[in-house]
């Protein structure tokens, strides 16, 4: 078969096509890549399969219109339930003669979950009561959050701390050097038994309604 090149003439149209110019291609500047390779069998079950002491957290994901994000991607970073941040194997194994994803074997809590939103931007994980880092007596509970979405060029962090453990939010490093409308944006809401809600609105809202939610930088 004859090869056909598809290499622009000077007046813009491919050769080998019937005429006229090329129609461009949608612009992006990340993704959208998530539905391949990045999210893994079982990602949003942090928690070992039947654990008695499992909590959800959900929420979606919006933007500064309050329009949901369909297509972010969250990882999930948190301390094991004795204060631990070492992990454990199992979230990200790969078969190692074909190179397939293994996923976890529902048995042992590796503190580490990836899950994108659906069409209405919602994402639910299961997982372990939080706990403050080991050596970390000043810290209050939290979840370790990094959001990727299309729009942004670099990732963004940010945390879910938990009602209760009032001695702990007001002395937690983070959370007491914020205003109290900002460090709002970083607490879940219970959301019935076992159950917990945190959205995560990428600008504040225009009329003002809703905040942006409180992101870190690391350095």
């Amino acid at each position: 078969m004859p090869r056909v090149s598809t290499r622009p003439d000077r007046s813009g149209a491919a050769a080998g096509t019937p005429s006229g110019p090329l129609a461009p291609t949608p612009a992006q500047t990340i993704g959208p890549f998530y539905g391949y390779a990045l999210p893994f069998p079982d990602g949003a079950q942090l928690a070992p399969a039947g654990h008695p002491e499992t909590v959800t957290v959900h929420g979606c994901v919006r933007d500064g219109a309050g329009e949901p994000v369909p297509d972010a991607l969250l990882e999930f970073w948190q301390a094991a339930p004795d204060g631990s941040r070492t992990g454990a194997p199992g979230s990200l194994r790969r078969d190692p003669a074909t190179g397939a994803l293994l996923g976890r074997n529902g048995v042992d809590f590796t503190g580490f979950g990836r899950v994108p939103t659906d069409a209405d931007g919602r994402y639910a994980v299961r997982t372990l009561p939080a706990t403050a880092p080991a050596g970390r007596p000043d810290a209050a509970p939290y979840l370790s959050v990094c959001l990727f979405a299309r729009g942004l060029l670099h990732h963004l962090f940010t945390r879910v701390y938990f009602p209760g453990h009032p001695t702990a939010r007001a002395t937690d490093p983070l959370l007491a050097q914020l205003p109290a409308d900002r460090a709002d944006t970083l607490l879940a809401r219970p959301d019935g038994p076992g159950r917990y809600r945190f959205d995560i609105r990428l600008q504040r809202a225009e009329d003002g309604t809703h905040e942006e939610t409180v992101f870190l930088a690391f350095r």
